[in-house]
């Protein structure tokens, strides 16, 4: 009897540990997923912090492939993540957005269709869209006030574009965007990606194709154009919960609610680059954000 005690008293300790974890009455318990880059890192960890202020425990399941931390959500191996509506609607519904589709039709296509077809609940955009835009040298932008990328038209015909060579074979890559804009341009090059800030730098190219939320804009002496048409994707990040989750913690979406249109593009730039370039870690960053937002 004396050796079977502490037996049985180690057995009560594990399932009490194991009942506080999931789902002890005192005890808010979820699991942040994210993937394997800056600022989707960032953006996992700041709904992890937020979490954890309002007084969940948090288990962060981090640095996933795009396709799998998708599906760890939906299959119930994490419970939820940031993701862009441009990813959603393309990726997981297997739709195509068609240029020119305003960043609200696609935010509202991927909200009714992740709750129809995966059961996840899409919560309101941080406002930053992270897509493609086109960029110019500063100096250039000011001397002639280019601001959109309908602005380059005139200058067109005296500019060199220049891009990685998938942006020649998508859909929503150089051919059609010249269409639609009516832009003819001097002539394209086709350049490795990690290339083209030196080109632009050293005036081999005029006009880039670039993410809006590159950390390495900042201090690089690029303005990014308005893509005034909406020809590029929106990919607007948000919140994203799965259903059942939810309806255990309601409050969930007031927690989240500061989010909504609280980051810019700049915005992001400046927290990418603090990590990518500044050395800071995701968590400082994340931790950066929510102090300077005063949430």
């Amino acid at each position: 009897m004396k050796k079977i005690l502490p037996v049985v008293l180690l057995l009560a300790v594990v399932l009490a540990g194991a009942w506080w974890w999931y789902g002890g009455e005192d005890e808010k318990s979820i699991r942040v997923a994210g993937k394997s880059y800056t600022e989707a890192l960032i953006t996992s960890e700041i709904l992890a912090q937020l979490l954890e202020n309002a007084g969940f425990k948090v288990e962060r399941i981090y640095d996933l492939a795009s396709a799998i931390c998708f599906e760890a959500v939906r299959r119930g191996d994490a419970d939820l993540y940031p993701e862009y509506t441009g990813s959603m609607v393309s990726a997981y519904l297997g739709l195509e957005t068609k240029p020119g589709t305003s960043a609200e039709i696609t935010f509202q296509t991927a909200k009714e269709g992740a709750e129809r077809e995966f059961g996840l609940i899409v919560f309101p955009s941080m406002g930053f869209n992270n897509t493609y835009a086109n960029a110019v040298r500063t100096d250039f932008a000011e001397a002639h006030g280019i601001k959109t990328t309908s602005d380059l038209i005139p200058f067109a015909d005296q500019l060199v574009y220049g891009a990685e060579h998938a942006f020649f074979d998508r859909v929503d890559g150089y051919f059609n965007m010249c269409e639609m804009y009516g832009l003819e341009f001097m002539r394209y090059v086709q350049i490795e990606v990690g290339l083209k800030q030196v080109s632009m730098n050293q005036g081999e190219i005029d006009v880039t194709n670039i993410y809006t939320t590159d950390g390495w804009l900042e201090g690089s002496g690029l303005t990014l154009l308005e893509d005034d048409l909406n020809f590029f994707p929106a990919y607007n990040l948000c919140p994203v919960v799965r259903k059942d989750v939810l309806e255990k913690y309601p409050e969930i979406e007031s927690i989240f609610s500061v989010l909504t249109s609280s980051a810019t593009e700049e915005d992001m730039i400046r927290y990418n680059n603090l990590v990518d370039r500044g050395g800071m870690s995701v968590a400082d960053a994340a931790r950066q954000f929510i102090k300077d937002k005063n949430f």
